[in-house]
């Protein structure tokens, strides 16, 4: 019975060893050498000033910027409480949520059509950084006119800030709000 003891700490120790120590640190290595800058966090600096992360949403208010998905986190894009918030469909709370998203776009300029469901409704992280095509091209007028800058030119910039679905096939097309954003501030 005190040889299977023995062997049993002597296997606790080593798996310990194998899938606590090495894998991660073989995991880490490749990471940082195959894809460096994903790995680091994809963190974006302008300027010498950290403005954010290509992987995480970032809480953009007012009108002079392109709105984020909704987050269901508290304080809004909180990594930390990254999670939806488990209202049902039929939940009332979860109705109200949803009606003064709408009630709130439906109050700045927008185009005459319908509003896309992205902008109503949040991820399931939370933390999404993008939005659809159809969600940036919505909230073309109510920026261009917070800013003062000609639709075209702001349609053309979300136009160039589409990214495909990944490797052609994966997903869906989209368009990340901080990128998007940080162009819109370049065009000064």
């Amino acid at each position: 019975m005190l040889r299977d003891l023995v062997v049993s700490v002597r296997m606790l120790l080593v798996m310990t060893l194998l899938t606590g120590v090495a894998y991660p640190l073989v995991v880490w290595a490749a990471g940082n050498a195959l894809f460096p800058e994903r790995a680091r966090g994809s963190v974006v600096v302008v300027d010498g000033t950290v403005r954010g992360s290509r992987l995480v949403g970032q809480a953009f208010d007012g009108e002079r910027w392109f709105w984020g998905r909704p987050s269901a986190t508290s304080p809004a894009c909180n990594a930390a409480a990254s999670g939806g918030s488990n209202l049902g469909p039929t939940n009332p709370a979860l109705a109200a949520i949803v009606r003064a998203r709408i009630e709130r776009l439906e109050a700045a300029p927008h185009p005459s059509r319908a509003i896309p469901v992205d902008l109503v409704t949040a991820s399931g992280s939370g933390l999404d950084p993008h939005v659809s095509p159809a969600a940036a091209r919505y909230q073309v007028e109510r920026v261009a006119a917070a800013r003062g800058l000609a639709l075209d030119r702001v349609r053309a910039l979300v136009e160039a800030h589409v990214e495909p679905p990944t490797l052609g096939l994966l997903g869906e097309a989209r368009v990340n709000v901080l990128e998007l954003n940080l162009a819109l501030d370049a065009l000064r």
